[in-house]
Formats: C-alpha cells, structure tokens, sequence
C-alpha cells in the first residue's frame, strides 16, 4: 500500500495503546489519592521539553539503542552526527505504527512528554533528576554542534 491508502488500523491500535495507558495511570493516581499540581514551573517546563527532546532523539536516532528498534524498524541510511536513519519494517498494522513511533522524534515525544507527566505526579524529584540529566545532555548536543560549526566556519 502507498502512504496515502495505508489502513489506519494499526494507528487506531496505537491511539487505544495509549488511551489505555493514560486512563490507567489517571485510574490509579485517583486511587492513591494523588493530585495533579497546580502548575508547571517555567522552568519545569523548559527543563521537560529538553528533556523529550533528548530522550525522542536517543530513542528514535541513537545507534547505540537501534537493537531494540530493530523488530519494528530497517537502516535507511545516515543520519545527523552520531544518529542513524531509519523506516518502519512493515507496511501496515500496528508493527507499522510502532516502527513510525520509533523513528519518528516527533511522533515519540507525545509519549515521552506524557511519561514525564505522569512522573512528575507520582515521583517528581526522580523525575526533575532525570529530566535535568536529560536536558543536560540536550545542552551539551547544541554545544557539539556548535563547536563543530566553529571549527568548520574557521577552517574556511
């Protein structure tokens, strides 16, 4: 099948996946009596979104993690410094929709954006630290990047 005349069968099966997961997790937080907080903090917010970053780009992209993609995904080339590109495996159904999930950093951020929140309700200090560790990493891309543009721009 073309893009354009795929079943969306297996996204359907991937929206209730994380329907499911979200009403579990809202189910069991009433359960023990957990509140959402009022808000974010700004810098909550900030330290969240490099932190889906990072860990969107580590999942979809890192070479490193590719054995865990390998059931749903194939190699489709390079990809930016230290990242590999990849295609979902299969055609349709769901195994399509998790290998898009899994090479795509905007389609995984919902998620991670999503497990952050959760954590942030039911363990909010592991969660701040992990999330911190993460943006750190984020940062420290940039400034790789950077350099290398640097280094690029006075060799010329």
């Amino acid at each position: 099948m073309t893009e354009n005349n795929r079943s969306t069968s297996g996204y359907l099966a991937t929206l209730a996946m994380y329907a499911i997961t979200v009403t579990a997790v809202a189910i069991l937080g009433k359960l023990t009596r957990r509140k959402l907080p009022e808000t974010m903090s700004v810098q909550d917010l900030v330290m969240t979104a490099f932190a889906a970053h990072k860990l969107s780009r580590t999942v979809t992209k890192d070479a490193v993690v590719a054995p865990l993609r390998a059931p749903f995904t194939r190699p489709a080339g390079d990809g930016g410094p230290g990242e590999v590109m990849e295609q979902p495996e299969a055609d349709d159904g769901v195994a399509h929709s998790i290998g898009q999930l899994l090479t795509c950093p905007f389609c995984f951020d919902v998620w991670a954006v999503t497990g952050f929140t959760i954590g942030h309700v039911f363990a909010p200090r592991t969660t701040r630290m992990i999330g911190e560790s993460l943006a750190v990493l984020a940062g420290a891309d940039f400034l790789h990047l950077a350099y290398a543009t640097a280094q690029r721009i006075a060799e010329q």
